[in-house]
């Protein structure tokens, strides 16, 4: 395979495989060809097992043992075997499969699968391959479907590096009628080296589209241009503020009362008073680190080993990784829990622990009895399920808990530059557009409009068929966004403080975290505007996931703007003398 030892280490502990083959094929040796998914075309996660439809096996029965993964259970992914007779480079002429009597309640299954523009999807040692089920005839009326499959495969040396396929033969669909399913195979030499065999699936005019490179650039330049604002801005009205508050502590205590006293140094006695619900806040931080740190490691396996050849790959490492750098969390929320003086440390190491699995469990199980109730693919099992619930509890909980004593014990003693007073300072009116509820849903414009152009390449590479690729431009609007997102929250924090209202814990956190606000927006323009979907299920599904999308964006955000604003703080409140 063509990954680094290191992302070939990681896929290998998650037990990533295409089939039981290496991928390395002698002559005349078994080539299983599985049948994977049908249904239809614009509703792409609303799948159900191939043979849901009366399509039958051919005749071949026993095959090598598959081993079915994780990430392709919680896919949807049911790999069946065709029946299928094919052995590699030997060609196989026009062959049945079988003979199929149309009854009522199948010829009523074809069409209604026609109706609907039902597709399917089969894999040949890990390559996908898609087929129409058929259609309507405009010249009769009447619908049809194929009867015949001609899989074109390409091999290099001992390597299987591209498969076609041609469905023809249209057979009318009317009562009682028998149709014969025939398929034939042939073989053919192939320069294709088998580490670009995946180039064929992919839409560089798409991804690497000159509005593509635009995007990127213009993020960047914004980028630019907000951190040189900011500095030039806060630097600047620093350098005026401490220049005010060095000429008052000249002032005797007379003139000092006669003075007309304002701005952020007044509130240094509450700026590092505990925020409400510190036991939340602060497992939402520790939760925000350890996605930060998730998603920067994915996006560099992604690019160093190409995870989109491999099914269920991207999934795999995705929860290998967010169950490794458990101890992330752990450690951040615990010491930020024992600063801000918090007691139950146990109660708030189990909130941080379980925070995004049960928001994501509970929406993908809640999206699970729909696709029950439709007897879909998706559905996931029980036994994986259990899986989730077992690593929860043997993995992520212990690895929690690691990280919180460590941190409570290295990091957990507050070390603020001012004191903090026993009695709160009275928040002082002002006017609306000051007001923290009004910065939080501001703060999130910038760091959306940074990014709001690839949303669009990433909805379209989940919920459209293509295969999302680009993960240097991804990376790239990642750290964008993360440097917009710091911009803006310090921006914002700055004018909450200069009003004296001291609350800028919670409104830093989501003032960034407000991104995912209009992320989740966007997407219903997407839905309604830029895709054909309907039905129950896949709109409980699409809107369901992107609740859990923007969700761990905006708790991402959040937390980096946080981390970036609490920097600012201290470093302002550090170089001001404080009576």
């Amino acid at each position: 395979m063509k990954y680094p030892s290191v992302v070939a280490f990681i896929l290998l502990i998650v037990a990533v495989t295409c089939d039981e083959h290496s991928h390395i094929y002698e002559d005349h040796e078994e080539v299983v060809l599985w049948m994977n998914t049908v249904g239809p075309y614009q509703n792409r996660q609303e799948t159900y097992a191939y043979f849901s439809l009366p399509f039958c096996a051919g005749t071949k029965q026993s095959i090598s043992h598959y081993h079915e993964t994780l990430s392709e259970a919680l896919q949807g992914v049911e790999l069946e075997f065709s029946g299928y007779d094919i052995d590699y480079k030997d060609d196989v002429q026009e062959s049945p499969v079988c003979m199929v009597d149309l009854t009522e309640d199948k010829l009523k299954a074809f069409i209604y699968a026609t109706k609907n523009d039902y597709w399917y999807q089969m894999y040949i040692d890990g390559l996908p391959i898609w087929g129409k089920v058929g259609g309507l005839d405009e010249s009769t009326g009447k619908y049809y479907i194929f009867a015949h499959k001609r899989f074109e495969i390409g091999y290099n040396g001992k390597r299987i590096v591209d498969v076609n396929l041609s469905t023809e033969r249209k057979e009318i669909l009317t009562l009682g009628s028998k149709i014969q399913f025939t398929y034939e195979v042939k073989w053919k030499s192939s320069s294709v080296k088998f580490e670009n065999r995946f180039d064929k699936y992919l839409d560089p005019n798409f991804f690497q589209h000159r509005i593509h490179w635009f995007s990127i650039f213009n993020s960047f330049m914004m980028v630019i241009f907000l951190v040189g604002l900011v500095s030039m801005i806060l630097m600047r009205t620093l350098r005026k503020d401490y220049a005010r508050y060095s000429k008052d502590e000249e002032m005797d205590d007379m003139e000092r009362d006669l003075g007309d006293e304002y701005g952020w140094k007044q509130v240094h006695g509450d700026v590092f008073r505990s925020p409400s619900n510190t036991l939340m806040f602060s497992s939402l931080i520790g939760a925000g680190y350890q996605l930060t740190s998730v998603v920067l490691c994915v996006i560099i396996f992604a690019i160093l080993g190409e995870l989109y050849t491999e099914r269920g790959s991207m999934l795999s490492t995705a929860i290998f990784v967010y169950a490794a750098t458990s101890p992330i969390n752990g450690y951040f929320g615990g010491s930020l829990y024992a600063r801000l003086g918090g007691k139950v440390w146990i109660k708030q190491m189990l909130v941080s622990a379980f925070l995004i699995p049960v928001f994501v469990c509970g929406t993908a199980f809640f999206i699970n009895f729909i696709a029950i109730y439709y007897h879909a693919s998706r559905a996931i099992p029980f036994g994986t399920m259990l899986a989730i619930t077992c690593i929860c509890i043997f993995v992520i909980l212990p690895l929690t808990l690691i990280g919180t004593v460590v941190g409570r014990n290295l990091d957990g003693q507050p070390d603020y530059p001012c004191r903090v007073n026993a009695v709160p300072r009275p928040i002082p009116e002002k006017k609306w557009f000051m007001e923290p509820l009004v910065i939080i849903l501001l703060g999130g414009v910038l760091p959306f409009g940074s990014i709001f152009i690839e949303m669009y390449f990433i909805f379209t590479s989940f919920w459209a068929y293509k295969i999302y690729y680009v993960y240097g431009f991804m990376l790239l609007v990642f750290l964008i966004l993360m440097v917009v997102t710091v911009c803006v929250t310090i921006v914002c924090t700055y004018f909450l403080l200069n009003a004296e209202d001291y609350r800028w814990q919670w409104t830093s956190f989501l003032s960034a975290g407000s991104t995912s606000i209009y992320v989740y927006i966007y997407s219903f323009y997407y839905f309604f505007f830029k895709t054909k979907m309907y039905g129950l299920f896949q709109t409980t599904f699409y809107f369901g996931y992107m609740a859990l999308f923007s969700g761990a964006l905006g708790i991402m955000c959040g937390t980096v703007g946080y981390i970036g604003t609490n920097v600012f703080v201290r470093k302002i409140y550090s170089n001001v003398k404080i009576d």
